[in-house]
């Protein structure tokens, strides 16, 4: 079986996917994985953001010399806007940080703004829109082009 399980945020410096259950010895293409992320680039948005990645994925762990080796496969995508972040989103708190939030107060509507705040108890909703952003679903398709791959092994 397989799974998944994904992190990071929209702004943050990375995000990271973990993928479970491939069986060893899968031939993994990163030039098409890459291709795969590059497609999801084509889509639509109102904001700039696809503009400004141009995501690549790197794989830190479960693949050597092109195969997997059937342990978990770690993946790392960077985010390029991050350091545009930094002093808004830092990860340990610093002196003056309260200064640079850019809060969110008004939850946007058909997002998960709301719902995330209320259940973690936040009274800012940034938190909620940096991990349930469309920026995440990145990490996403890396997982999905492994999917594909071990499809194609059934010719499917």
């Amino acid at each position: 079986m397989l799974r998944f399980s994904t992190a990071g945020e929209s702004h943050g410096e990375a995000l990271i996917a973990l993928v479970q259950g491939l069986p060893a010895g899968l031939e993994v293409d990163q030039t098409f994985i890459d291709r795969e992320l590059w497609r999801r680039q084509q889509g639509y948005g109102r904001g700039g953001r696809m503009k400004i990645e141009t995501d690549s994925a790197e794989i830190v762990a479960g693949v050597r010399h092109s195969k997997t080796i059937g342990s978990p496969i770690g993946i790392i995508i960077h985010n390029k806007d991050w350091k545009n972040w930094t002093d808004a989103l830092p990860v340990e708190d610093t002196e003056g940080a309260e200064d640079k939030k850019k809060p969110l107060t008004r939850p946007r509507p058909g997002h998960a703004d709301l719902a995330g705040a209320i259940k973690y108890n936040f009274h800012d909703a940034r938190y909620i829109l940096e991990r349930a952003s469309a920026r995440e679903t990145t990490a996403r398709v890396a997982v999905g082009a492994l999917a594909k791959a071990l499809l194609g092994e059934f010719g499917v």
